[in-house]
């Protein structure tokens, strides 16, 4: 099993290039689903997640041709309609294949889908949604079994805001007979970069951005060229790594407008971030202070951001109250942290974070993506040597992350 291995206490400083988003580019390989059309996507990032899905597409009969970090997928043939426990297991994001699938071949078998052990995150609203424009749905065996001769239009209200729900429901609706209405929809920048490919594809999409989308449904969709948007995410980790390490960063082919709760938190403290419209610079003039947080659903503070902020507060001036309102187990990377020498006490959904003069360098071990990314910051900051194992959780969501912080000046390396 590999793992990283980081000589803290060097400030980052330089300038690297942020890839595409995780998040956007594996619902966006999912809508190859719905057209026997080539689907050419360009940004798509080398990461273990991506992998699991195209090989999941491919075992469902697509065709699929990669040539650095475009990809073209051809779904004219689908000849297996099961997304099996096997390739499922590891990624919750395969559950985007039930509602394409579904509108396009009238039946699909997808296992419960696994991922990060972060929460419940169940897919009963995937379900209701499709239920609701008539499909037939029964589980049975750890496996969601639909089918449908085609999908009608409906309204539908989700009761709470879940990002795959609300992709996995506009795809669907893309194809199905009438108008659907989704309330309640999520607003992630990635929902948006999902409905403007589904619309390049032909779909008739209103409301993307906002909290209701109205999908007409068309008998057929076609290909089309579409690129992924930049990773938030990944913007944010590096933008964080080198606010804590009092460093100077410059990111390229990004956006500031999907980050605005993290660059305003980052601003309270201490930073001076200056951007442009593929382009924003980080820069620490002045003592880093701790900064109160809530995580909520865009355009409010991520979750995916919370563990690298309890980072960064470990080592700011002040105590910090950081809440988790979205997943019950997000602060499992709170005991390597104290591990580490970090003053965090944790209760119920709720972690104090009192700031300490440095952290040390410890043996720590990853236990999801976000806490894995989180990790790597406190061994980047801290004095000694820190040693992370089970860093796979890492190369789900980070392309080449030991690559770009060595360009930054980190000493890091990967060993087995």
């Amino acid at each position: 099993m590999q793992k990283l291995i980081i000589q803290g206490g060097m400030p980052l400083s330089g300038e690297i290039h942020i890839s595409g988003a995780k998040n956007a580019a594996l619902p966006i390989l999912c809508a190859s689903l719905l057209t026997a059309e080539t689907l050419a996507i360009e940004n798509v990032p080398h990461l273990n997640d991506v992998t699991t899905m195209l090989s999941l597409l491919r075992q469902m009969g697509i065709s699929i041709a990669a040539d650095g970090k475009r990809t073209k997928l051809s779904a004219a043939h689908l000849s297996h309609f099961v997304a099996p426990y096997e390739m499922v297991k590891t990624m919750r994001a395969a559950i985007l294949v039930l509602g394409p699938m579904l509108a396009r071949a009238g039946a699909a078998r997808v296992s419960l889908p696994g991922g990060c052990a972060i929460g419940l995150r169940p897919v009963d609203q995937h379900i209701k949604g499709l239920q609701a424009m008539g499909a037939e749905i029964d589980i049975e065996h750890g496996y969601i079994n639909a089918k449908a001769k085609r999908l009608n239009g409906a309204h539908i209200v989700m009761d709470i805001v879940t990002v795959t729900g609300t992709e996995n429901l506009m795809m669907a609706a893309t194809l199905a007979d009438g108008t659907t209405v989704l309330e309640n929809a999520a607003r992630e920048p990635e929902v948006t970069d999902l409905a403007n490919c589904l619309i390049a594809m032909g779909a008739k999409i209103q409301g993307v951005g906002s909290d209701i989308i109205t999908i007409e449904g068309v008998e057929t969709l076609n290909g089309a060229t579409y690129r992924v948007m930049a990773d938030r995410i990944e913007t944010g980790t590096f933008l964080v790594a080198a606010a804590a390490s009092g460093g100077e960063i410059h990111l390229k082919e990004t956006r500031s407008d999907t980050l605005d709760a993290v660059l305003d938190k980052l601003m309270e403290a201490g930073a001076a971030i200056e951007h442009g419209e593929d382009w924003i610079h980080l820069k620490m003039n002045n003592p880093l202070k701790s900064v109160n947080l809530r995580t909520a659903p865009y355009p409010a503070f991520p979750t995916d951001m919370q563990a690298q902020f309890m980072v960064l507060n470990s080592v700011a001036t002040g105590t910090a109250i950081i809440t988790e309102t979205i997943f019950e187990n997000r602060f499992m990377h709170v005991q390597e942290l104290k591990r580490m020498n970090a003053d965090i006490k944790v209760e119920g959904n709720t972690a104090v974070v009192c700031g300490v003069a440095s952290l040390d360098g410890a043996n720590v071990m990853a236990t999801d993506l976000r806490a894995s990314a989180s990790l790597v910051l406190a061994g980047l900051i801290a004095k000694g040597e820190t040693i992370i194992d089970r860093i796979y959780h890492l190369d789900r969501g980070y392309e080449h992350i030991e690559d770009k912080l060595s360009r930054l000046g980190a000493r890091i390396r990967r060993a087995s």
